[in-house]
């Protein structure tokens, strides 16, 4: 077996994909740092499984996605891939290739491939086990891996070890089985707490049951007592009843009778009472009015004492309008002050602006005169250089004279017409000129506006850039914590279910007979399965199933019976079954009544939910017990109900029948209930997690296309500043290039003037003696160093005065500042004269109202007093109307005594018969009382055998004994067996099916028990065996690696010795290991004391002679030879070829000597920036070929 090749995509600094190829031998990766050679071991590391980013150089994960360049985007996945030949099938399965592939997404989701199908890292990880390859193997040899062989604590060193003793996998099958005993510990101990609870409970139930036997006995002889006396008191109410009714006709005879003679008395009655009736409806109207005329008075009374009232209402008023006034001419005299104060400040800051204006135009005029003679000294400096250039080409001029003499005397003539050409031609070039300046300056113009324009685009694009940035930074650091929670959840939810799957939590038993779930079709589940409940009733619906929350619901008795017999068989325990075709016998609640008690939430059954087919289940488990919200309601219940109700609180107590309670707090509870309710949480949580990281991953790509838009828009916008800066440099060189042919034309007008001068003179100056050429020379130095003292003089004074201008220029800033400041107290004043003056006619409206105020209130006064004149008038006309209705009256209560005097004698007479009407009625009613109180009685007796037995009367008659006894006797024996029932105290009628129930859970969590016990020896059985394996295994393998290791250390050293020892007085398991070097010519030395070369070749002896002893297929080593010289590499590069017999190497180096030892090389560098490639050369061929 042997690496095949790597492929590599999206990983850290390798963009592209590319595929590393190897064979066997040697094979050398070089490159210079930096250019991502060690990303290649680092690729190797991550696709066998590494989950520390850490290990791998990184912040967190999703730094080994290519993080992109400045001309590369980021990219969204890494990919790394790794092919093994297993022809030799060293690896464990039936492929000739294997190809291990891991990728990882920006979004966090990450998967393993294993040929092209997803596995688990475990899968990965089985693999490999004893093959050296692996995370933590000695296949992946780093700097970091030597350093922690070399510095690293003797116990850290461990892991090295047991990777190449063979005893990695051993140990984490102990670690498995530890974890398994330790669940198998807790639910032994969750087991014996059950069982331990279970046999307190079943003591004093056995004893309930006893009673409640002795109590349904004497119920049962109580019954047939109670219906002998039934019988008995029927027919004595049926003999009273037929007397009462024989009575009760003789005297609704004699009061139908009397009825007929109070009836005609009573009609003449009616006559007389009905003219009474109108005469007294006539006195009534007298008096109604009398007393309406009265009313009236007090009303025109009361007006008049209103109208009263309103008038000293009215001057009361007056007075305050008064008052008014003469508060608002207190604030008229107040605003007008204050806008004479506003009024005057006005003119003292229009002054002051005034000044500020002067000043200002002053300080301008200055700066203008200031800017001119700057100008005029510039001006005055350029021509003074001018004219030491005139004269030095003057000079030049002078000395060449001298030297063409000849020459130019015979051309003398044809240089006049060549000058008078060349002038024609200086004008020509000009007028050209002076057009084109004029477009140069207008182009600039241009391109000066489109630059500023240019420049605020792409200040307005860096500001978007720096917006979507953040947004990008906050949006990763969401999706960040949104991966986490995911993967949290997503864990959890995955936990659960494979909890929920396995039946953790049942019994051994249940968990067997769920695996049959598939074979035998008609197991429907377990009780938990089946019922659903809300979070609140979970814990009250758990606690009143009690053991019956892990019975397993059947079809129908044939599958029960068939899986009873499976459990048998197999010698798996003893489980409960619930056929669905015999749950829908129980009888419902005993007392109904009770439902509408203070604190009764409902009947257990009414509060889940189930399938149709699951109803009769739901009510024959919990139909006959009540949910209340605490125990104080329960236990009012329970006393109310004679403790004949079993009930459940909502925090779990227990009320059963009989009175006894159970409670406490919760151990080890397993919540069976709960966990469908938690699988559906969680899944809808994870769901709701992973559309927020999708939609986020949506919202950062979006801003990312949008920051990339507004960085390729920047770039544009960079390009089109850049052509504009280049045209904006031309036209100034042009313009440039201009002003010096102007200047070169006027200097060629001048320097033609004098030329045509100086061939004037030409002839003078040849017949002037030497001693005057050289007077003119000394001449025009004078001139020249005069020149230039102008020049510097003129200089120091050209920045005296733009210094001179900046501190106008700032003086001009102040007065700006302060002229703002007087202008907008100015204004500010001129707001608060206007809000004065809007208040002041504000007043002046106030008083005017306030003056027709008080005009109205005087009239309305006037009007008044009239109005009460009236009204006095009116009192008295009706005092007169009085007096005259009140003598009608009397006349007719003389006329009503005079009727009523005659009438008297049929008032005497209806007394009569009505008194012995109310005689007989009254005996009638005693009566019917009588009657229905028999009634009654005989309704009491028939409920009660109802209530009570369920008997109606023929029930009771067929089931009554045959010999009778008296009333007396048998109600003294009732008496005496209720007697002994209440001294039998509270009895638990349900115990002797809860004792049943009980005992057989009992019988059931005992053989969980011993299950658990024996489930607990097997593993601590395992657990010794793999201890003793691992021990035998690792003092053999471990006195190879140091006898190894010995002979690696002097073929490496050149001699020496080196060896390895464990720490005394610790497991051999779990020792720390000692390294021991003493190199040629030294004394036996600990690594600590050791040159950093020496340390570094000690630790690739020991790698090394791991190597030799249990060879890995190939081995990854990164740069761990950079510590040694020169001949040390030589001798490291021997040995490996020594090793390559067995051992495939990819070598990642920079040594030359290692290069040379190298079958073929692989060259990484970095030919675009931040973005490795490949560069391959085989130098075994390379070797054939010379």
């Amino acid at each position: 077996m042997y690496l095949k090749s790597i492929d590599v995509q999206g990983f850290k600094s390798f963009a592209n994909k590319i595929t590393f190829e190897f064979h066997n031998g040697i094979t050398a990766i070089v490159g210079p740092n930096g250019s991502g050679k060690s990303n290649v071991a680092d690729a190797v590391r991550w696709v066998l499984g590494e989950q520390s980013a850490k290990q791998l150089r990184g912040g967190n994960m999703q730094d080994v996605i290519f993080s992109g360049t400045e001309t590369r985007k980021p990219l969204g996945f890494a990919y790394v891939a790794i092919t093994l030949d297993n022809s030799d099938h060293k690896l464990p399965i039936d492929y000739q290739e294997v190809t291990i592939a891991r990728r990882l997404y920006r979004s966090g989701e990450s998967e393993y491939l294993l040929n092209g199908t997803a596995c688990r890292l475990k899968d990965v990880n089985e693999l490999f086990y004893d093959t050296g390859i692996g995370k933590e193997g000695y296949s992946i040899i780093g700097q970091g891996q030597i350093d922690k062989i070399l510095s690293g604590k003797p116990e850290e060193r461990r892991e090295l070890f047991d990777e190449a003793a063979g005893i990695v996998k051993f140990k984490r099958r102990k670690n498995t089985a530890l974890k398994k005993l330790e669940e198998e510990q807790q639910n032994l101990t969750r087991v014996r707490d059950i069982l331990g609870e279970l046999s307190r409970q079943l003591v004093p139930l056995e004893k309930q049951s006893e009673t409640a036997r002795v109590y349904l006995k004497k119920k049962e002889t109580l019954k047939q007592l109670d219906i002998q006396m039934f019988l008995a008191e029927m027919e004595r109410i049926r003999s009273q009843m037929k007397e009462t009714e024989g009575k009760y006709q003789i005297v609704q005879s004699d009061l139908e009778e009397t009825a007929k003679d109070f009836e005609t008395t009573r009609t003449e009655y009616d006559r007389l009472e009905k003219e009474l009736e109108k005469l007294e409806e006539e006195i009534q109207a007298a008096r109604e009015e009398s007393t309406e005329k009265t009313l009236k008075k007090q009303q025109l009374e009361n007006q008049i004492h209103i109208l009263q009232e309103q008038i000293n209402s009215g001057r009361q008023r007056d007075i305050q309008y008064e008052d008014r006034m003469k508060n608002l001419e207190e604030d008229l005299e107040k605003r007008r002050e204050e806008a004479e104060k506003c009024q005057a400040e006005k003119a003292e800051l229009a002054e002051k602006i005034k000044a500020f204006q002067k000043s200002l135009e002053e300080t301008q005029g200055t700066f203008k005169d200031t800017a001119m003679e700057i100008h005029s000294l510039e001006e005055k400096v350029e021509r003074d250089k001018n004219e030491i250039i005139e004269i030095l080409n003057l000079r030049a001029s002078t000395k060449g004279k001298l030297q063409r003499y000849d020459t130019m005397m015979e051309q003398n003539s044809l240089r006049r017409t060549e000058l008078n050409q060349k002038y024609l031609t200086l004008k020509s070039e000009a007028a050209k000129l002076q057009d084109s300046g004029e477009k140069y300056l207008e182009e600039k113009k241009e391109i000066e506006e489109t630059i500023e324009k240019l420049i605020r685009q792409g200040n307005r694009c860096e500001d978007q850039i720096k917006k979507y940035q953040a947004e990008i930074s906050r949006g990763n650091q969401q999706l960040e914590v949104g991966q986490t929670a995911y993967h949290r959840e997503a864990s959890r939810l995955e936990s659960l279910r494979n909890i929920t799957e396995r039946y953790d939590g049942y019994g051994n038993s249940i968990r067997r007979v769920m695996e049959q779930k598939k074979r035998v079709p008609g197991i429907r589940g377990v009780v938990a399965d089946i019922l659903k409940v809300e979070k609140e009733y979970e814990t009250a619906i758990e606690t009143a199933l009690g053991g019956s929350i892990q019975n397993i619901v059947t079809d129908n008795e044939e599958t029960a019976k068939e899986l009873i017999s499976f459990l048998k068989k197999n010698k798996y325990g003893r489980a409960t079954f619930l056929p669905l075709t015999s749950m829908n016998n129980k009888k419902p609640l005993n007392n109904p009544q009770a439902l509408g008690e203070p604190g009764v939430i409902g009947i257990a059954s009414d509060l889940v939910k189930v399938a149709q087919e699951y109803q009769g289940l739901a009510v024959y488990l919990l139909g006959r017990t009540l949910v209340v919200d605490h125990i104080d309601h329960g236990i009012a219940i329970a006393r109310k109900y004679h403790y004949s109700i079993r009930m459940v609180t909502l925090e779990g107590e227990s009320l059963n029948p009989g009175g006894s309670l159970t409670g406490g707090s919760f151990k080890n509870n397993s919540n069976l209930l709960g966990r469908r309710r938690e699988i559906e949480e969680l899944q809808d949580a994870v769901e709701k997690l992973k559309k927020d990281m999708e939609d986020m991953q949506k919202k950062l790509e979006e801003y990312r296309n949008k920051r990339n838009q507004c960085r390729d828009q920047s770039a544009s916008i960079q390009e089109q500043l850049q052509e504009q800066y280049i045209r904006e440099n031309t036209v100034q060189v042009n313009l440039d290039s201009m002003g010096g042919k102007k200047e070169e034309i006027r200097k060629e007008y001048e320097s033609l003037k004098l030329e045509k001068e100086d061939l004037e003179k030409q002839i003078r100056e040849i017949r002037e003696n030497t001693a005057s050429i050289q007077l003119e020379l000394e001449t025009s130095d004078s001139q020249e160093k005069h020149l230039e003292e102008e020049i510097n003089k003129n200089q120091t004074l050209l920045e005296e005065k733009k210094k001179k201008e900046a501190e106008i220029s700032a003086s001009l800033e102040k007065i700006h500042l302060e002229s703002a400041g007087f202008t907008s107290r100015q204004g500010f004043v001129l707001e608060n004269l206007n809000r004065i003056r809007e208040e002041i006619m504000n007043f002046e409206r106030q008083k005017d109202s306030l003056r027709a105020s008080m005009e109205q209130g005087k009239e309305d006064i006037l009007q008044k007093e009239k109005e009460i004149s009236q009204l006095k008038e009116t009192i008295k006309a009706g005092e007169e109307e009085t007096r005259r209705d009140q003598e009608k009256m009397k006349e007719a209560l003389g006329r009503k005594e005079e009727m009523t005097r005659e009438h008297k004698g049929f008032f005497a007479r209806r007394d009569e018969l009505s008194s012995r009407m109310n005689l007989l009625d009254k005996e009638s009613y005693r009566l019917q009382g009588q009657k229905e109180k028999l009634e009654e009685e005989q309704e009491s007796q028939t409920n009660y055998m109802w209530e009570e037995y369920e008997l109606t009367y023929g029930q009771a008659k067929e089931q009554a004994l045959e010999e009778t006894k008296e009333r007396n006797e048998i109600k003294k024996e009732i008496q005496q067996i209720k007697t002994e029932i209440r001294q039998l105290g509270n009895v638990n009628v349900n115990a002797i099916e809860e004792y049943k129930e009980i005992s057989q859970r009992h019988d059931f969590m005992k053989t969980q028990h011993e299950d658990l016990v024996k489930s607990e020896e097997t593993l601590l059985g395992i657990i010794q065996e793999l201890d003793t394996g691992m021990r035998r295994q690792f003092e053999e393998k471990f006195a190879q690696i140091r006898t190894e290791f010995d002979k690696a250390f002097k073929e490496l050293f050149g001699g020496g010795k080196g060896t390895i020892e464990l720490d005394e007085e610790e497991d051999i398991l779990e020792a720390g290991i000692r390294i021991i070097s003493q190199p040629p010519g030294k004394k036996l030395q600990n690594m600590m004391q050791l040159s950093g070369g020496e340390k570094a070749l000690t630790a690739i002896a020991l790698l090394f002679a791991i190597q030799n002893l249990k060879p890995s297929p190939f081995c990854l080593l990164d740069e761990i030879e950079a510590a040694l010289d020169d001949s040390n590499v030589t001798r490291y590069a021997q040995y490996l070829h020594k090793l390559t017999k067995n051992t495939q190497f990819i070598i990642i180096t920079h040594r030359r000597g290692t290069m040379t030892a190298a079958d073929r090389l692989y060259g990484i560098t970095m030919q675009e920036k931040g973005v490795s490639t490949l560069v391959s050369v085989d130098l075994i061929e390379r070797d054939l070929d010379k």
